[in-house]
């Protein structure tokens, strides 16, 4: 393969990844959720677990794993399973806090934050679902064509990693500013609900999805 033909190749790979990661679905929206819920570390917690989750999809795809993963109907049935009913739990929870008529609290957190939960919640998050499996299959199948040099999937992982870290990170940021927070006081209960319907439907549909 020239330089050409691999710049092109990776070019597309990385314009499909900034598509998928940019456009609404459940890891961005609950990266949204907790900024303006809980701030910037929060949500940067959950960035990372989130990252580490499509990472762990992106080798398992560059060694052929996933492939072998995806061929297996009861090992996607499972995690389709998983990521249905957990984003049924993220729906709920986000109903539950819609209902609470107390406001937000933004004083200053006298307890430790426990980063580590959040980052596991956006681990699981990214893990059960399983169109990142079939995305990340779908990326590597288009970056690494016939007599592609094996620094390609270097590039694809550390440029998809990038981009998915400036990404959710942006979110991250984005959301947890004054403005955002001072919009999320005033329009809590209609955030919440609209996170709810969205959770909601996303693991309905994905629990009713035929993969």
């Amino acid at each position: 393969m020239d330089l050409a033909s691999q710049s092109h190749a990776l070019l597309v790979v990385y314009t499909l990844y900034i598509v998928a990661t940019a456009s609404p679905g459940p890891s961005n929206m609950a990266i949204m959720g907790i900024a303006m819920r809980q701030g910037r570390l929060p949500a940067l917690a959950f960035t990372a677990g989130v990252m580490t989750g499509s990472i762990t999809w992106a080798l398992l795809a560059a060694t052929g794993i996933s492939t072998l993963l995806a061929a297996y109907a009861n090992a996607i049935f499972a995690i389709k399973i998983g990521g249905g009913l957990y984003l049924l739990f993220l729906g709920w929870k986000a109903a539950r806090s819609a209902i609470k008529p107390q406001p937000l609290d933004r004083s200053p957190v006298t307890g430790p934050v426990d980063y580590g939960r959040l980052y596991r919640r956006g681990l699981m998050l990214h893990l059960t679902n399983p169109k990142s499996i079939l995305s990340w299959i779908a990326i590597m199948s288009l970056g690494l064509q016939a007599e592609a040099p094996g620094r390609t999937i270097l590039a694809i992982i550390a440029g998809c990693a990038l981009l998915g870290i400036t990404v959710f990170g942006g979110y991250a940021l984005l959301f947890s500013t004054d403005l955002m927070v001072r919009l999320y006081q005033k329009t809590r209960r209609w955030i919440e609900a609209t996170l709810a319907l969205f959770f909601g439907f996303a693991g309905i549909r994905l629990l009713m999805t035929r993969l």
